[in-house]
């Protein structure tokens, strides 16, 4: 991937995606999921490592040569496999003789393979006194196995252009690669050795043992993870969910690799694990090749079901404050629920859907929209496999805490489910269905989603049962289930407030206690046009439609880009784009804002605007049997938006808002402020969601002005999907007649770079000290130097990068290390990386100057320039398999003047490009006299 597409740069290596699936609550995926390195949407999922010498658990050996019996087993072998695998397209799951699952599924609409072992072990499995043991293990698989040095895995994986990581959670640990077709044996192989073979040297461990315990100071500073681990704590106290899957510092610091070993030796049981391969694949040479892999593990251990944990039975309202220096208030509740497999598990999340599961939610329009009382509040239900939790989150400023809980006990005491009107249990319906159906849309998604459902609910028509679940339940069944679990005295809160705030955790246990003394007793046609061929057409005003056919899903993905952006701000409107972007989705001439939100969330759709530096975008996304609904949609918001006075106010409010978050994280508060400080003046130099003080003053005026300037202007629209072509084509003269006026293009200066070259930034108590060392470099323009440097910056980051393998692995100064670039079309930036320690600030800072000499010096080894290759070569494929990443990356490109497969080009000349070509741009970029630097300090 390169730098214009935004790529996340929260860790050094990409993670485990768990994408879409209703059952389990991706909401809180970020807070019950810990990876070695970078861990995406999931909410269970555990991590584990294997030991320093041989365990019980041993990979089988191959002889050189093989006796006939042997060949006649393997003969037999094969036979069995050839009539499990003969019962049509899959998923396939064959069970080895030694208890271990096997599921393959043939996909062959990306050049990749995923593989991923599901092992029943995680931090539920934990004795009290080693809590976080499967967290830390998960760290130690990176760190060798018996065949591999410590870094050779990863080194392996991205050489091919592979990715890679391990995920830890409650109820099990996954191991993950997504590897190219023709790399299936290594990445099958890689997955089984760090699961089985690892090393877990006591040397390593102590250096991994301090990266483990940043990471949990990290996590504190976050309030979203601070929220839950307190009720985790309350509402599964007794049981070992009560505590986090990181550990506490106290419990990670005792750990030894004699521990790790016990722990590997009691749960790694072949019984207890399947094996996952998704992708372009011989599924008769999988089998064989798992067969030999693991045919030969043992046994030595009985694995025991797991028994469900009893709700707890009725106790006390229990509130926890903790006060801190925070812009903004954090409010959660938590209700203990039964685990995955109750016949309760659809109904209850149909009930949080409708509750507070999105824009259209009961609990959203009435405290968000009606009584403005929240900037947002959302229902999710975590289903974990002995246990769950309903939970509830809301951010909102300190002086309306106390209003808004009095409020919220009152509703919550008076909900009335015979109130839902048929449309939104459809909504709903069709909502979770969607959710489920789109995981399919990745490789990655399917796998996660075939491997949860085979290794929790035995087989894939779990997802059919609670789809047919969620459709047919009704609304007395939906009052009972809330009326048995939102009980007050089951109730457990936990708020982060600023300090000096008055009230007590006695006042608002006094405030339930009053307002929710107990719970209350209540009685369009699919289109058939195809998509064509891939083809772009030029409209009559300049304006191009780019056509990117893919008939794999029934959906229909659109961007519109058009230059501008913050480009047609003055330094006065700071903010307006980012304003004007999301006010222009609230409505139009003929529906408000909640009329519109119902249009879309009807329809399994979405729409929405966003505003960048030099660019504004409309993306849209929908099942394309509602092209005749979506297109007239989307025409209206461009041409006749509402502009509502009270939404405008929302807005402010929400952006406002928006900035006061940001300040509340180390790393956000950065990011923030990069570009004020980088940049002297002009669009590249803004704060660009604003300065709260001014933010107010806009008006509605000069909202519709800026639309007015930025609609006229030409576009881009790309369409990825199984669209309408015709509509399509359609409705973009329709757009191309009516909005655009042939203005002159939006010139952009280059921007002037800032005299000061430090900025050190303060967020009083945080745990963690964030570096950025950044160095000029040129824009997306000058191609050799783009290609270049995103060949250094490929070699830098990840888990074998250079950065990682120094300052953490070596080191141990941080749990995130990385290097990024960002390019605007005639500038850019790359940034060296490191959440740390604040006391180790001044060694990290000595380590990137030791990098940066080393780069100017040597030449890269021919094995780093080729891991990085590899590395951009996979990230492409990986990150260019939904619809809308590939509909945006052709709008965004050809909106700024380039090629529509610029990014595939410069991978094909940095495919070109040698050691000594990167390091004459090395030399030239990368001047440490001329660097910038942002400190964030506790």
């Amino acid at each position: 991937m390169f730098p214009h597409q935004k790529k996340a740069v929260t860790s050094t290596a990409k993670g485990f995606r768990f994408e879409k699936l209703p059952i389990i609550l991706l909401l809180l995926g970020a807070l019950l999921m810990v990876a070695g390195c970078k861990i995406e949407k999931t909410d269970r999922s555990n991590k584990q490592e294997a030991s320093q010498t041989s365990t019980t658990v041993k990979m089988p050996q191959e002889n050189s040569s093989k006796t006939s019996a042997e060949n006649s087993a393997v003969k037999e072998l094969k036979k069995e496999i050839s009539e499990a695998l003969s019962s049509g397209q899959g998923p396939h799951v064959i069970k080895l003789k030694n208890g271990m699952s096997l599921l393959i599924k043939e996909d062959t609409r990306f050049p990749l393979v995923n593989v991923r072992l599901f092992v029943h072990a995680g931090s539920s499995y934990e004795d009290p006194d080693q809590a976080g043991i499967s967290h830390l293990l998960e760290h130690m698989v990176f760190k060798g196995t018996n065949k591999r040095a410590p870094g050779q895995t990863a080194l392996e994986i991205e050489s091919v252009g592979g990715d890679m990581n391990a995920a830890t959670s409650f109820d099990y640990t996954v191991y993950y690669v997504e590897v190219p077709e023709n790399e299936w044996k290594l990445g099958m192989d890689i997955v089984t050795d760090m699961a089985f073979n690892a090393k877990i040297d006591p040397e390593e461990l102590k250096s991994e043992r301090e990266v483990v315990l940043s990471e949990l100071e990290k996590g504190e500073d976050n309030p979203g993870s601070r929220i839950f681990k307190t009720l985790q704590s309350i509402v599964w106290k007794g049981n070992s969910y009560q505590w986090p899957i990181i550990g506490y510092r106290k419990t990670v610091e005792k750990l030894t690799s004699k521990d790790i070993h016990a722990y590997i030796d009691r749960l790694y049981q072949p019984q207890s694990m399947l094996l996952s391969v998704v992708g372009k694949i011989d599924p008769q040479k999988i089998a064989v090749e798992a067969e030999r892999l693991c045919g030969s593990l043992k046994a030595t251990h009985p694995v025991i079901p797991p028994v469900e944990f009893p709700v707890p039975a009725t106790g006390k309202i229990t509130v926890k404050l903790i006060p801190g220096k925070w812009n903004k208030a954090y409010v959660g509740v938590a209700f203990p629920i039964p685990g995955l497999n109750s016949a309760k598990v659809a109904g209850l999340e149909t009930l949080c859907e409708l509750l507070g599961g999105g824009e259209t939610s009961k609990l959203y329009r009435e405290f968000k929209y009606e009584k403005r009382m929240v900037d947002s509040i959302s229902v999710s239900s975590l289903t974990l496999e002995r246990s769950g939790m309903l939970y509830i989150f809301a951010t909102l400023d300190a002086d309306k805490v106390e209003e808004f809980w009095k409020e919220l006990m009152a509703e919550m005491s008076t909900m009335d489910f015979s109130q839902f009107t048929d449309r939104e249990m459809e909504r709903v319906s069709l909502n979770l269905e969607d959710s489920l159906f789109l995981t399919k849309e990745t490789l990655s998604g399917l796998a996660s989603k075939l491997g949860y459902f085979q290794f929790f609910e035995g087989g894939q028509q779990a997802e059919e049962n609670y789809l047919y679940d969620a459709k047919n339940i009704t609304r007395p069944q939906l009052q009972k289930l809330y009326d048995e679990f939102f009980v007050p005295e089951k109730m457990a809160a936990c708020m982060l407030l600023p300090e000096g705030f008055k009230a007590t955790e006695k006042d608002f246990e006094k405030v339930v206690a009053k307002n929710w003394p107990q719970k209350k007793e209540t009685a369009s046609k699919s289109n058939d046009v195809g998509p064509g061929k891939a083809s772009t057409i030029e409209l009559s005003n300049g304006s191009k439609l780019v056509f990117i056919p893919d008939t794999t899903l029934p959906y229909t993905a659109i961007s519109m880009y058009w230059n501008g952006g913050d480009a047609d701000l003055t330094a006065d409107e700071q903010g307006l784009s980012a304003l004007v972007s999301q006010s222009l989705t609230r409505g139009t001439q003929k529906m408000n804002a909640t009329e519109l939100e119902d249009y879309v969330s009807d329809r399994a759709a979405s729409v929405g605007a966003s505003a960048g530096r030099d660019v504004f975008s409309i993306t849209s996304k929908f099942p394309s049997r509602f092209t005749a609904d979506m297109l007239p949609l989307i025409k209206e918001i461009m041409t006749a938006p509402r502009f509502a006075a009270k939404e405008i106010d929302r807005v402010k409010h929400d952006q406002i808002s928006s900035i006061k978050r940001k300040e509340d994280l180390p790393v956000s508060l950065a990011f923030r402020n990069i570009f004020p400080f980088l940049f002297k003046k002009g669009n590249y130099s803004y704060y660009h969601l604003g300065v709260p003080s001014k933010i107010m003053n806009f008006t509605e005026k000069d909202i519709r002005n800026f639309w007015a300037k930025q609609s006229s202007r030409p576009f881009v629209i790309a369409v990825c999907g199984d669209y309408d072509r015709d509509a399509i084509i359609n409705f973009a003269h329709e757009l191309d007649a009516k909005l655009v006026h042939k203005n002159k293009p939006i010139a952009i200066p280059v921007p002037e770079w800032g005299n000061d070259k430090k900025l050190e930034l303060t967020l009083p108590d945080r745990n963690q000290a964030h570096l950025m060392a950044i160095f000029p470099i040129p824009g997306m323009e000058d191609e050799d130097a783009t290609a270049g440097l995103s060949l250094l910056r490929a070699a830098l980051a990840g888990q074998s990068g250079l950065l990682f393998r120094d300052l953490r692995d070596k080191q141990g100064l941080g749990y995130t290390v990385t290097a990024f670039l960002w390019q605007a079309p005639k500038t850019g930036f790359m940034v060296f990386y490191i959440g740390t320690k604040p006391e180790q600030v001044k060694q990290a800072m000595e380590g990137f100057e030791k990098t940066v000499k080393m780069l100017r010096k040597e030449d890269l080894p021919e094995k780093e320039i080729q891991r990085a290759k590899n590395i951009l070569n996979g990230e492409y494929y990986q990150d260019h398999q939904s619809l809308l990443s590939r509909s945006r990356e052709s709008a965004s490109l050809m909106v700024k003047g380039f090629d529509q497969d610029l990014d595939s080009k410069l991978i094909e000349k940095a495919k070109k490009m040698n050691a000594s070509d990167v390091r004459v741009l090395i030399n030239k970029y990368l001047d440490w006299s001329k660097k910038y630097t942002i400190t964030v300090q506790p």
